[in-house]
């Protein structure tokens, strides 16, 4: 891409045509065409339509193929801008017109990649070419070097190769595809565009490829002298479109064999409630993935669609189409609404009427439409897979002899990070590899599965099995640990024969980095020194915030509004409040959200107030008396007179312990009888101190009873509507020494046979299941003392006492037997058992096998010991070990192969991992 002038103002914009031979030499202007147009849209085809008069010079030229080229000015040179040539391909002319007018419809040379196509060669699998880990740009070279071997397309010329892009950079992705035969270049370049793997432009005949968001993704408006233009200035007219047709709020993803994930977002505008879409997409049945799915499809329906054009104006302008930027970039305009904010640049397009007058209008992305185009990118990334970013590296690991299949090729990886449904950030990853079609011989063979294994780099953890495919060659898996590294490789498996291992590929997992949504304006109120600053709890669009929202911060300046300091936080809807403001100075406040990985929004409107005095500064700190008043403030009516003040005329409650002077209510003064229960206020023994009674909410039913007469302890009953089986809670002091212990019993069960009872002290607490009487314990048991903890089962008999122990140590240990084998569940987390074995009579194949009762979940680590029968039952020095290994594992079951004919008896505890 070339550098683009950048003069302080523009004095004059002009744009001409001019022809070229079809891949040759200049041969003039074109001086007088009627009109023309050109669009330049990002990582897409150009286009220019003009009409042109045959009686016009430069009209010969225009009688056959040629190219056209747009140039544009600042007054002092021309140049061709990206995206400037063309290709005369369609005419269409009226023969009753006497002016002979043509009219030309012109694509950009881009166009030409139409006619460069992937042929068919020698490696073809299933009916495709494949490309197995490489850049985007071999993929692009190779149909374009083809093309050129072929002779076709040779005016097309490309400034990227297989290892670098056309900045000269290493390429930052890698990819395994398939692609068909009869394939052109310029479907690719669209893909791979839309897929957000490169960007890419035309200079003149030669083709750009960049890597994306670099070269073609400049910021102009994050500047000191920013690229900003102006209502009235660079724009003169600015347009929005704006729908709420594809708003939605929650989505289901249907996929495989009836696998369906809900996934819904806080965070959309919800004007009518709830709004439901529905994504039907083949090959996941992994809640990750579709979560990673859902979350992308209504974070681009979270709210209203806006389209931006704004009309480009000439003459005072201080900023121009190409001279000062151009597709793809970053400038300072105004947006919906006419408030200045970046957008980035979609499409230019410019026009010249018959008169040489400029004119145009530009499309625009503000963030949210570029969020929008990412998170389609990121979805078409999960769903195709064959995009990586990641490293390989590795050896290939061979598993068995025989038939077996080949290695996978290819194998990449993607990840992405999504929030679950309990609101913590979590990794989804994606593989894909070319499919195996032939054994390590080079023959064919079907291919039943494949085996996905990973382990955590950043953990230094062992492999392990992470998900399989029936014959797919692409696997989905989640939940990861974000911010962590994994490896991963591939085998096939082909009639239960095992291959090799693929190389080994690299990945890291990302952390979640969307900051939440920008909190809604604060409202704030003032009460004298008191400044209460309160939050509705929503985002400024007026929607709810996201499931992994953490708190917003309350943000104060004093004086300038660039200083800020914090002064508070909030986790939902409430107020936090300042203290100690000086009066009528004004204070500024703003807000910021932060999720629970750290991402801060960016600030919220700002919003200011002053504190206000409750009286006149004047006074402030003063007793008001009478030579505070001033005289004739106060009328003959409004003063106080002798007698004046009645009963009638004091307010209910008005009078209150603070306005009487001591000892000045007495029992004399008291009538009997006058004090009633409906003499006393609702709060009348508030605070105060009421001995000998027995207190209860009512007499019978759902009630409380607090100290009920017949209780050895103080207590308080919570009875149910019906009957005396209560729960109580007490405070015991004959439970530890020094100690008043809570006591917490529930009621009996519907059998009268157990009740549970929490007992809570400074250095003890323990929860049991206990008898009918809670005298005796019974079932469950949770202990936490200060020297130890354990949890475990206990029912009076040290027989059936079952515990995991720790204490302060740092060691622990475990009570009781672990389940046999015979019971083991799929989901066990470990296996236990002993079995022997009479021996077979063969020193060859002497074995064992230990079949699980069910299909582990995952894959059992085997850790067994064996006792040869061939030795005895006495103490002796003198016996020869013989050798013996486990042979088989997987998640059925074990083998074991002893060297010898003899009997052998096997323990074995084995862990799920």
């Amino acid at each position: 891409m070339s550098d683009l002038i950048l003069p302080a103002h523009l004095p004059t914009y002009a744009m001409r045509l001019v022809a070229y031979t079809p891949n040759g030499p200049r041969l003039g202007l074109l001086p007088y065409p009627l009109s023309f147009e050109t669009g330049h849209p990002l990582n897409d085809v150009s286009s220019l339509s003009f009409a042109y008069s045959t009686h016009a010079r430069g009209a010969e030229w225009l009688a056959g193929p040629c190219e056209v080229a747009v140039e544009v000015s600042d007054g002092e040179s021309w140049w061709e801008p990206e995206g400037g040539r063309f290709l005369r391909i369609k005419r269409g002319v009226d023969l009753t017109d006497r002016t002979g007018t043509v009219k030309y419809t012109c694509p950009g040379y881009a166009w030409m990649a139409r006619k460069a196509v992937l042929y068919p060669n020698s490696a073809m699998v299933e009916g495709k070419r494949p490309f197995n880990a490489v850049s985007p740009g071999a993929i692009l070279r190779t149909v374009l070097n083809e093309a050129h071997a072929r002779g076709a397309v040779p005016g097309l010329v490309a400034s990227f190769t297989a290892s670098t892009d056309s900045a000269g950079q290493p390429w930052a992705h890698t990819m395994t595809l398939a692609v068909d035969p009869g394939t052109d270049l310029l479907t690719l370049l669209l893909n791979l565009g839309d897929q957000g793997v490169i960007d890419w432009c035309m200079t003149g005949r030669t083709l750009e490829v960049y890597n994306p968001e670099t070269a073609l993704a400049r910021n102009l408006a994050d500047q000191a002298d920013p690229v900003d233009l102006r209502l009235g200035r660079d724009v003169d007219q600015a347009p929005d479109d704006g729908t709420l047709e594809d708003l939605s709020n929650a989505i289901l993803i249907a996929g495989e064999n009836g696998f369906t994930q809900e996934v819904t977002n806080p965070e959309a505008i919800a004007p009518w409630g709830r709004w439901e879409t529905f994504q039907s997409q083949s090959g996941v049945s992994d809640n990750g993935t579709a979560i990673v799915l859902g979350q992308s499809a209504l974070g681009r329906a979270s709210q209203e669609r806006v389209q931006i054009t704004r009309g480009i104006l000439f003459g005072a302008h201080r900023f121009a189409p190409w001279l000062h930027y151009a597709p793809g970039d970053t400038i300072l305009a105004p947006g919906d609404g006419g408030v200045m904010q970046p957008l980035r640049i979609r499409q230019i397009t410019l026009s010249r009427d018959q008169d040489g007058s400029a004119g145009g209008n530009l499309v625009l992305n503000d963030r949210f439409l570029e969020l929008e185009i990412k998170l389609a990118r990121k979805a078409e990334g999960i769903l195709t897979g064959g995009v990586s970013s990641g490293g390989t590296g590795g050896t290939p690991v061979p598993e068995s002899a025989g038939r077996a299949p080949d290695a996978p090729e290819g194998l990449v990886l993607a990840a992405a990070a999504y929030v679950d449904e309990h609101g913590w950030a979590r990794g989804a990853l994606t593989a894909t590899w070319a499919a195996v079609t032939a054994d390590t011989n080079g023959v064919a063979i079907d291919v039943d599965s494949y085996e996905v294994y990973a382990r955590d780099l950043t953990a230094d953890e062992g492999w392990a099995l992470l998900t399989s495919t029936s014959g797919e060659t692409t696997a989905h898996y989640s939940p990861l640990i974000c911010d962590r590294e994994y490896a991963v490789k591939v085998r096939a498996t082909a009639e239960g024969v095992k291959g090799a291992f693929c190389g080994e590929a690299t990945v890291l997992v990302p952390g979640d980095v969307t900051p939440p949504q920008v909190p809604s304006t604060p409202a704030v109120s003032t009460r004298m020194s008191v400044i209460a600053i309160a939050w509705d709890g929503k985002g400024a669009n007026g929607a709810g915030m996201p499931a992994d929202f953490d708190h917003v911060t309350v943000w104060m300046s004093v004086d300038d509004q660039v200083t800020w300091m914090e002064v508070g936080t909030l986790r939902a809807a409430g107020a936090c409040l300042v203290t100690d403001q000086e009066y009528g100075q004004l204070r500024w406040f703003r807000l910021t959200a932060t999720d629970r990985r750290g991402n801060t929004s960016d600030p919220s409107d700002v919003v200011s107030i002053a504190t206000q005095a409750l009286v006149d500064t004047d006074v402030i700190g003063q007793i008001i008396s009478g030579a505070n008043i001033q005289d004739g403030t106060l009328v003959a009516a409004e003063k106080i007179v002798a007698e004046s003040i009645t009963g009638g005329l004091i307010q209910a409650l008005a009078i209150q312990a603070g306005h009487l002077a001591a000892n000045s209510v007495t029992a004399d003064t008291i009538a009997a009888g006058a004090i009633t229960a409906v003499a006393l206020a609702a709060d009348a023994i508030d605070g105060m101190v009421i001995t000998g009674a027995f207190i209860r909410t009512a007499a019978t039913g759902q009630r409380l009873e607090l100290a009920p007469p017949d209780a050895t302890v103080p207590e308080l009953r919570f009875y149910p509507g019906s009957g005396a089986n209560y729960s109580v809670i007490q405070t015991r002091d004959d439970l530890q020494p020094g100690e008043a212990t809570l006591v917490i019993t529930s009621s009996q069960d519907a059998a009268a046979q157990y009740r549970a009872q929490l007992q809570m002290g400074a250095k003890m607490t323990t929860i049991n299941v206990m008898d009918e009487t809670a005298s005796a314990p019974k079932g469950g048991k949770l202990e936490i003392a200060s020297t130890h903890g354990r949890f475990g089962y206990y029912s009076g008999s040290a027989a059936t006492e079952t515990y995991l122990h720790n204490d302060s140590s740092g060691i622990y240990y475990i009570r009781g037997r672990f389940r046999d084998e015979a019971q083991v569940d799929a989901y066990d987390a470990v296996s236990v058992g002993t079995s022997t074995w009479a021996g077979n009579g063969s020193a060859s194949y002497n074995y064992g096998w230990v079949l699980y009762p069910a299909t582990m979940a995952t894959l059992m680590g085997v850790v067994a010991t064996l006792r040869d029968g061939g030795a005895g039952n006495t103490r002796s020095n003198t016996y020869v070990p013989k050798a013996w290994a486990c042979t088989w594992n997987d998640k059925s079951g074990f083998q074991i192969n002893l060297e010898g004919a003899t009997g052998f008896e096997l323990s074995w505890w084995n862990h799920r991992h």
